[in-house]
């Protein structure tokens, strides 16, 4: 099975354009080498992928025919992915839970609609 048509069935990537385009810029290695979205894939193979500045690791154990639900992909592939690394993934949604305190620049667009619900509870409050 071609790579770019096995990351996209073992659901590393939504769709397969996606998948090939990583392996254009240089982001997927088999066995340690760079690899074309056209090289076929055995199994044994261990795929590299690095997406979201995260190196995942898998050794294929069979190639799926075609793509497979999220359930059996552990069937197909194990994951070598080094603990550091999903350390890295954990800490990044940590981060994304940052919300702009007061004083830090413009008020977005929910802030301005909160703050205009607010005043107008106000107002109805002094009539």
């Amino acid at each position: 099975m071609r790579l770019d048509k096995l990351l996209w069935s073992v659901r590393y990537f939504k769709t397969r354009s996606q998948a090939t385009e990583a392996c254009k810029k240089n982001r997927i290695k088999v066995n340690g080498a760079v690899a074309k979205a056209s090289r076929e894939i055995v199994a044994s193979d261990t795929i590299e992928v690095r997406r979201d500045q995260i190196d995942y690791q898998f050794q294929v154990l069979q190639v799926p025919k075609s793509r497979i639900g999220p359930k059996l992909v552990t069937l197909h592939i194990v994951d070598k992915t080094p603990k550091e690394e999903l350390e890295k993934l954990e800490l990044r949604k940590l981060s994304q839970d940052y919300y702009r305190e007061r004083g830090e620049g413009r008020p977005t667009k929910k802030d301005r609609r909160d703050l205009d619900e607010f005043t107008s509870e106000e107002d109805q409050q002094d009539e």
